[in-house]
């Protein structure tokens, strides 16, 4: 164990998760704290890498600081910049339909785009509790007339309060798709376009990076597709038992991201 932790310790650069291996709902996780302060102290570059599109790196930073921790906004990246970032450069001045929370409306205006309910290029669908009939229709009858489909995530749930697994973006945007036979481009993890943009952002080759996180379907395979090592923490969705499930496994299994800190 001390040789794996050796070997995390001496990377350069960390992209990890939030909800699971930081925190859960509003508690800090056993650990957190140590990694946050370690990665601090030791100069790492790092970055929170989230397929949260609900809220701003700013609101992250301060969601943090609410928990007894000091990040500052440059060190988040979410699943709603990264849309925004992928229709910038593929419609630059388009408009969108969006589905979503502030966090996401945020984004999209900060990239140059523009809300339109009538003719948008885009039909973007995120995360919201806002989500209701009459904005699932107009996005259906939006996508059957030519706008784009786009989903912030692949994520189909997430966890809620007391363990309860919540409907998250891919299962808010397939009634969309259905009913329009239409699939969604979806970005966050594990696309390599939210992966490389982490990279550049950090200053990492992928030898000197490594991704902390407790999903198997995003954290650690959105590693491997991008050629980085992976360090699973079971202070989320992900039990030892689990494993065996998938067809692929984590470079390092970790107890909490605290491990890693000396």
């Amino acid at each position: 164990m001390e040789r794996t932790l050796q070997t995390i310790r001496q990377k350069r650069g960390f992209i990890c998760d939030m909800d699971g291996v930081i925190y859960h709902a509003n508690e800090l996780l056993p650990g957190a704290k140590d990694f946050v302060d370690w990665l601090t102290a030791e100069s790492k570059q790092f970055l929170f890498l989230t397929n949260s599109s609900e809220r701003s790196p700013l609101e992250l930073s301060q969601k943090l600081a609410r928990m007894g921790l000091s990040v500052d906004p440059s060190h988040f990246y979410t699943s709603a910049l990264a849309t925004a970032d992928f229709i910038r450069s593929q419609c630059p001045g388009g408009s969108v339909y969006c589905v979503g929370e502030a966090g996401l409306h945020n984004a999209l205006y900060q990239a140059g785009l523009s809300m339109n309910d009538v003719n948008p290029d885009y039909v973007v669908i995120g995360e919201t509790q806002n989500y209701n009939y009459q904005s699932i229709a107009k996005a259906v009858k939006l996508v059957c007339e030519g706008a784009k489909l786009i989903g912030t995530n692949p994520d189909t749930t997430g966890p809620g309060a007391g363990g309860v697994m919540l409907p998250a973006c891919r299962a808010l945007t397939a009634p969309v798709e259905l009913a329009t036979g239409k699939s969604a481009y979806f970005l966050g993890k594990p696309n390599p376009l939210m992966m490389r943009t982490g990279m550049k952002l950090l200053g990492c080759e992928p030898e000197e990076t490594v991704i902390v996180g407790d999903r198997m379907d995003t954290d650690i395979i959105a590693g491997i597709q991008s050629g980085i090592e992976t360090a699973l923490v079971l202070t989320g969705v992900t039990t030892r038992e689990m494993l065996g499930e998938f067809p692929y496994g984590p470079t390092y299994i970790l107890d909490q991201a605290g491990s890693i800190a000396v």
